[in-house]
C-alpha cells in the first residue's frame, strides 16, 4: 500500500482530499508549510494523525479563503481557520498564530506518506509542539501528543534537547 493510499484510507477519504487541496495551494502560488504531527512524522517514524496543521502566507490568507470556501466548510477559531468537508475525516487546520510566520522562511520539501509538501525544519517543528504543550487551554490528551511529539524529534535529533525549555527538559530526559 503506497503512502498515499494509507492516508486516504486512514482519513475515510472518499478521494485523495489532500491532494486536492495541495493543488488549490500550488496553482495560487501560496507560500505554506506544515507542522504539526505530520511534520513531526517527516522526522521520525510516522504516527496516524488526521489533523493537516498549515502555516499559509498571512498576505495570502483572504484570497485563499475564498477559492477554499467553495469546496471546504470553513470555521474560525482563535488561532486558526479549520476547514472540513464531508467527504473526508481529514481536518485541515491553518495555523493563523503570527508565530508561525518565520517557519515559512525555513521549510524544506520533505516527503510524508507519498506527499511532497514543504515541512517546516526541524527546529521550527519542535518550537510549534513546544508552543502547543505548554497551552494550558488544550486538552490533556492532546498535551500528551505534543510531549510524544517532542520526544519522537528529540530521538532522532538529540541536540534538539538544548532548545527545550528548562521544565520540559526535565520530563523529557
Amino acid at each position: 500500500m503506497t503512502g498515499k493510499l494509507f492516508m486516504n484510507k486512514v482519513t475515510n477519504s472518499e478521494y485523495d482530499l489532500l491532494q486536492e487541496f495541495l493543488d488549490i495551494l500550488n496553482a495560487q502560488n501560496v507560500k505554506f508549510c506544515i507542522i504539526g504531527g505530520l511534520a513531526v512524522n517527516a522526522y521520525a517514524e510516522p504516527v496516524v494523525s488526521l489533523d493537516l496543521d498549515v502555516v499559509i502566507s498571512a498576505n495570502q490568507l483572504d484570497v485563499l479563503l475564498k477559492i477554499l470556501g467553495k469546496r471546504f466548510s470553513i470555521t474560525k477559531k482563535s488561532h486558526s481557520i479549520n476547514l472540513r468537508t464531508n467527504k473526508s475525516d481529514l481536518r485541515i487546520q491553518l495555523k493563523t498564530d503570527p508565530r508561525y510566520q518565520k517557519f515559512l522562511t525555513h521549510s524544506k520539501i520533505k516527503t510524508v506518506l507519498g506527499y511532497k509538501l514543504p515541512v517546516a525544519c526541524i527546529e521550527d517543528v519542535l518550537h510549534s509542539k513546544i508552543w502547543a504543550y505548554k497551552d494550558i487551554t488544550r486538552r490533556p490528551s492532546k498535551r500528551q501528543k505534543d510531549l510524544a511529539d517532542i520526544m519522537r524529534l528529540i530521538e532522532v535529533n538529540p541536540k534538539l534537547l538544548k532548545l527545550l525549555p528548562n521544565s520540559l527538559r526535565k520530563q523529557v530526559k
